[in-house]
């Protein structure tokens, strides 16, 4: 290897309150050899990073620039309502966005949500994170409605969360540059779709074991014929020979 020449590796970036433990152990088992570095990111700034070459794909948020970028989407979160612990919202199960009319609801600016504003009540200002609103529903000043993973991200002992069933939702979706679909990034979504380490999704692979043996009477077919028939001609002797000699001679 030259100086100029890199190890291979892969560079994996993910937006807060993605979990990709599970996909990064299958990518350690399958490519022991091909170290994966993970790299969070604020959801806002995910596409400057892949746009930048800093990460070969990401865990991000939907929706992403289509013109630019190819996605795999993977799921869809559940929208929750975070609380003080002594509010009255904590006696139901789950609410409505016009449940929460009169109440005063937080819009982060790095808000992942796609929309204007949220229903409620306007705070008096927007905190500048998730973080910071967080802090303040915590101080009673005020409710906020981020997806369930942020909840959990964000999770205090004073504070919990309700889910808001005709909520927006937010999106979690594998994402790449279009132009840098590499053999790395085809490997990646072979392990978030579920395929097996056999698969040959994307690669060049041999013929299977079942195919090759499919070839072989073709090939030598010419030859089985003799066999068959020494096979038919041999039977009928076998059977003949053993009834004579099963059968006992009579002695005059």
């Amino acid at each position: 290897m030259t100086g100029s020449e890199e190890s291979p590796s892969f560079r994996l970036a993910y937006v807060p309150g993605v979990t990709p433990a599970k996909w990064v152990r299958i990518w350690n088992e399958r490519l022991p050899d091909i170290p994966l570095t993970l790299v969070q990111v604020p959801a806002g700034e995910a596409p400057d990073v892949l746009r930048a070459g800093e990460a070969d794909a990401g865990l991000v948020r939907l929706p992403v620039d289509r013109t630019f970028f190819s996605a795999i989407p993977l799921y869809t979160e559940t929208s929750v309502v975070v609380v003080p612990k002594d509010h009255l919202i904590t006696a139901v199960e789950e609410v409505t966005v016009a449940d929460l009319a009169d109440e005063v609801l937080f819009h982060p600016l790095d808000d992942v949500f796609d929309w204007d504003r949220p229903p409620g009540e306007p705070a008096f200002e927007r905190p500048a994170t998730t973080t910071d609103a967080i802090e303040l529903v915590a101080a009673n000043v005020g409710l906020l409605i981020v997806p369930q993973s942020l909840a959990r991200l964000h999770h205090r002992k004073d504070l919990t969360y309700r889910p808001v069933v005709d909520a927006p939702q937010s999106s979690i979706a594998l994402s790449w540059p279009e132009d840098a679909t590499t053999d790395l990034v085809e490997d990646f979504i072979g392990i978030v779709r579920g395929r097996t380490v056999n698969s040959t999704r994307g690669r060049t692979a041999a013929p299977a074991p079942a195919e090759q043996k499919r070839k072989r009477p073709e090939q030598s077919g010419t030859r089985q014929k003799p066999t068959q028939g020494k096979s038919a001609a041999r039977t009928p002797r076998g059977r003949t020979g053993a009834a004579k000699r099963g059968k006992p001679r009579r002695r005059s």
